[in-house]
């Protein structure tokens, strides 16, 4: 798929979610198609149906292709459910020489030396998160690329999750003929489409709250410090409705979009309105304060229990900004009121951002779809980062008049680069070519090579590797 498409599949409890979107040179996301349906087969994150959850992935993918007009291949997925966990660990490793800079490959090199920690063997690490690095016992380095040392140490953040609800997402997502491009944490993804860079800064606690789960993630100077996940959610909200007045959840679902307040004084007019009856019984009307009178207990039981996930996690100070809310349960009046009242904090309600005005924008504007956009921009922002570390394979034109006139005249990037390319060279055959070339300095070659020849064309090699090497 090209690189410049990404798309985001969400698997919650109440509904699966799958956009297509490309990214625009301005940094924005154009919508180009959107799939939605009831989920079916998952629970609380969890896939507890493997045959309903392909279904429903069929159905949003087929949904998204048909708007977009493009062949789904390979997805980022996001994942939540109580079975995450995080926890703090401590990683060291050292540099082959004092006096070089630390790079991007030693950090890679941390990275991989956080993962050698025990854990239970039913369990997965899902991500790393650096918090602070440490640089021969200076700290409070957050970035030491570039800098010097001979010891490196870095605290680290590490979520897991059981292998087992991991495998199956892949399976499920597999059996759809679709690749797992990534998976992620959804308050991480969320993250990516809801937050501020400032907020992040000054420090902030999202809470999106989701069909079968409340995802936290607390950010402080741009940095991921906690997450939490907790299983009191928008369903609970339907459910306590479905059961009191004694309706189906389809109708429960439907009266609490319409008419449902979860903050007494947020009712301007306690207007009454019909339930309906059910195995032939006749409906009945019940008012807006009755029905706040079901819902309010239920919504402040869950920011309590966020409130309580934002104190044990001891950032409760760092949160400067306050509190973000978003998932669809936000869209119940009077959220904002109640949360200010529970939390005690600067409260906002959070809407996916960086999207163009054009195509499907409208359409995603809601806190509904904050954690399938912000799967995007993850995608976007992590997946396709480092682009080149992905492929086998890098096309190159042999001629170097084109060449170089690319890389000088049209801004130097990757796609000039590779304009009417006809010989696909492996990024091993530039390092060999390298060798091969030093052996050819030495007189170590057939008396048939055109050494000149094949020095021009190692030059073209060359500029393409440094060029590939900084991207």
């Amino acid at each position: 798929m090209n690189n410049n498409i990404v798309v985001g599949l969400d698997l919650g409890t109440a509904k699966v979610v799958a956009i297509v979107a490309s990214k625009n040179e301005d940094g924005t996301l154009s919508i180009l198609g959107i799939g939605v349906t009831k989920s079916e087969g998952l629970n609380r994150g969890v896939v507890v149906n493997i045959e309903k959850t392909v279904q429903t992935i069929k159905n949003v993918i087929e949904q998204a292709e048909i708007q977009s007009g493009i062949k789904i291949e390979e997805v980022v997925v996001g994942i939540a459910g109580d079975h995450i966990e995080s926890f703090q660990s401590h990683t060291i490793i050292t540099t082959q020489n004092p006096e070089s800079e630390i790079t991007d490959a030693d950090l890679d090199r941390l990275i991989e030396e956080s993962k050698r920690i025990n854990i239970p063997n039913d369990r997965q690490i899902i991500h790393i998160i650096p918090q602070e690095y440490v640089i021969d016992g200076q700290d409070g380095i957050t970035n030491p690329v570039g800098m010097s040392g001979v010891r490196l140490d870095a605290k680290v953040n590490i979520v897991t999750g059981l292998k087992t609800a991991i495998n199956n997402i892949y399976r499920c997502v597999e059996r759809c003929g679709l690749k797992v491009k990534d998976i992620v944490l959804e308050p991480i993804a969320c993250s990516y489409s809801v937050l501020e860079n400032d907020e992040k800064e000054v420090g902030v606690a999202l809470v999106d709250i989701g069909g079968g789960t409340t995802d936290i993630a607390i950010i402080d100077d741009g940095i991921l410090k906690f997450t939490s996940i907790f299983a009191i959610a928008g369903k609970h909200v339907t459910n306590d409705i479905r059961q009191i007045l004694g309706i189906i959840e389809t109708q429960a679902e439907r009266i609490k979009k319409e008419y449902g307040h979860c903050y007494q004084y947020s009712i301007l007019k306690d207007e009454e309105f019909m339930v309906p009856g059910v195995g032939g019984r006749k409906p009945h009307e019940i008012s807006k304060g009755y029905l706040c009178s079901i819902i309010q207990p239920r919504m402040e039981e869950l920011f309590e229990f966020a409130l309580s996930e934002i104190e044990r996690s001891g950032l409760r100070n760092k949160i400067g900004a306050g509190i973000v809310l978003t998932g669809g349960a936000t869209l119940l009046k009077g959220t904002e009121d109640l949360a200010k009242e529970v939390f005690g904090m600067p409260i906002k309600i959070g809407m996916p951002t960086k999207i163009s005005v054009s195509g499907l924008a409208p359409e995603v504007e809601s806190p509904v779809y904050a954690t399938a956009v912000g799967l995007l921009h993850y995608g976007f922002e992590v997946c396709y980062k480092n682009m080149t570390s992905d492929n086998k394979h890098f096309v190159l034109n042999e001629d170097s008049t084109v060449l170089t006139e690319s890389m000088e005249n049209n801004g130097n990037t990757f796609t000039d680069v590779i304009v009417e390319t006809e010989t696909k060279v492996e990024y091993d055959t530039i390092v060999e070519t390298e060798v091969e070339l030093e052996a050819n300095s030495n007189n170590e070659v057939k008396e048939d090579v055109k050494v000149e020849e094949k020095k021009t064309r190692f030059s073209i090699f060359q500029k393409a590797k440094e060029f590939i090497e900084h991207l």
